[in-house]
């Protein structure tokens, strides 16, 4: 045989010196759960993950600044009893969410920090939109909501919004809002291809934010559907998107794959709160090897075109790359 494929695989520093792509700890946004009160609360569903208290901030963002992590993404807990139709607290200046933003700029201004633009954790109807007295989740009637959350958002230190929330036309709003109060240097992140996915449920667990009636499909978009996530890249790069991501991860990496073969823009990839725990569980069980499985996961979505990703197993990857 004049082909061995096989001779470039021979030994370890060998297969470095040839390997393709490459996993790396700055690749990584870290996911954080904020919650009111004092020390940290461990999600059932997402074993080692945790609702932080702002007293327990720093020290679990010192711990990740120092494996490397330069960037996270926040979101909030919010009480039942601060919900309403329009997520009022959202924009509230002593509202959690804000008040932990502008904690993690003072106390890490070199973190970048991604914030969520969406209604469903402020919603008393688990929503990412306003819900209708007929239940038909309102587009143009929640564009300035989220105009409006942006600027706050961005007024507490947010380096990039990331709106989450499939509406319509979002971006451009957003854009305007923010370049019209002076943020013409704040970011967005849009969630360019969020799908409907049955894999979000531990997150929901984590903030109680599950729709209290109905689902996101009118919404979410359909699993079924690729050609759809390369229209909505074409819109939100017309309204001035910064840069793109999928959510899920795993189950549609041909998504990122469609999006980085032609996307002018980064794009971001969510490890969702799903696929963590089916890893942890399986783990568990012992019926994985979770260090091995977690990063093949997170190298197939690199080798899938991705080039930043949001991971729960982030702090547990930067450790194992600096071994």
């Amino acid at each position: 045989m004049l082909i061995r494929t096989r001779r470039n695989r021979k030994g370890p520093y060998l297969r470095d010196l040839v390997r393709e792509n490459h996993l790396r700890v700055e690749d990584f946004i870290l996911p954080v759960f904020i919650m009111e009160g004092p020390g940290r609360e461990e999600i059932p569903s997402m074993p080692g993950v945790y609702r932080h208290g702002l007293e327990d901030l720093p020290p679990f963002l010192d711990e990740a600044r120092s494996l490397g992590i330069r960037a996270v993404a926040p979101f909030p807990a919010i009480h039942e009893s601060l919900k309403d139709s329009r997520g009022s607290e959202s924009t509230n200046p002593d509202g959690l969410y804000l008040r932990a933003l502008r904690l993690i700029k003072d106390r890490f201004p070199e973190l970048v920090i991604f914030s969520d633009v969406a209604l469903d954790p402020y919603s008393s109807d688990g929503h990412d939109g306003i819900v209708s007295p007929e239940g038909e989740i309102l587009n143009d009637e929640s564009l300035d909501i989220l105009g409006n959350m942006a600027v706050a958002q961005a007024r507490a230190g947010a380096d990039f919004v990331a709106p989450s929330d499939m509406m319509d036309g979002r971006v451009g709003h957003i854009r305007n809002a923010l370049d019209s109060e002076g943020f013409t240097g704040t970011g967005i992140l849009s969630y360019c291809a969020k799908y409907a996915s049955a894999f979000y449920g531990p997150f929901r667990d984590a903030l109680q934010s599950a729709p209290k009636s109905g689902d996101k499909k009118t919404y979410q978009m359909d699993p079924a559907n690729v050609r759809e996530a390369l229209r909505e890249y074409d819109l939100d790069l017309q309204e001035g998107a910064d840069m793109v991501m999928v959510k899920p991860g795993l189950p549609y990496l041909d998504v990122v794959r469609a999006l980085a073969e032609v996307s002018e823009l980064p794009v971001a990839v969510y490890n969702v709160s799903g696929e963590y725990a089916m890893l942890k569980a399986a783990a568990s069980a012992g019926w994985l090897d979770y260090r091995s499985v977690v990063m093949e996961a997170l190298i197939g979505m690199k080798r899938a075109g991705a080039n930043i990703i949001l991971s729960y197993h982030a702090m547990e990857a930067a450790r194992w790359l600096q071994d």
